[in-house]
């Protein structure tokens, strides 16, 4: 599994890879994960979807994510929604 971070201007940045079976890396999955949430960041797994079109589940918590997922996508919230 892997976290990235998308930066406008510099597309994905590797944050975080892992094998959450493996328990120490399955640990600094999780605190990469709250991190992430911390700093205001959301989340969310990229879905299968029909060719031409992007598809991903938003998630709050380490998990919600599918264990089979690849990778996780971590971006700004959007500004002034309540």
């Amino acid at each position: 599994m892997r976290f990235l971070r998308l930066e406008p201007g510099h597309g994905e940045i590797l944050l975080a890879e892992g094998d959450p079976q493996v328990e120490r890396e399955q640990e600094a999955l999780v605190a990469e994960f709250r991190r992430q949430l911390d700093l205001g960041m959301a989340a969310a797994v990229p879905l299968q979807a029909p060719a031409g079109r992007r598809a991903a589940e938003l998630v709050k918590s380490f998990d919600e994510v599918p264990r089979d997922a690849e990778r996780v996508i971590f971006f700004p919230r959007a500004a002034g929604g309540r």
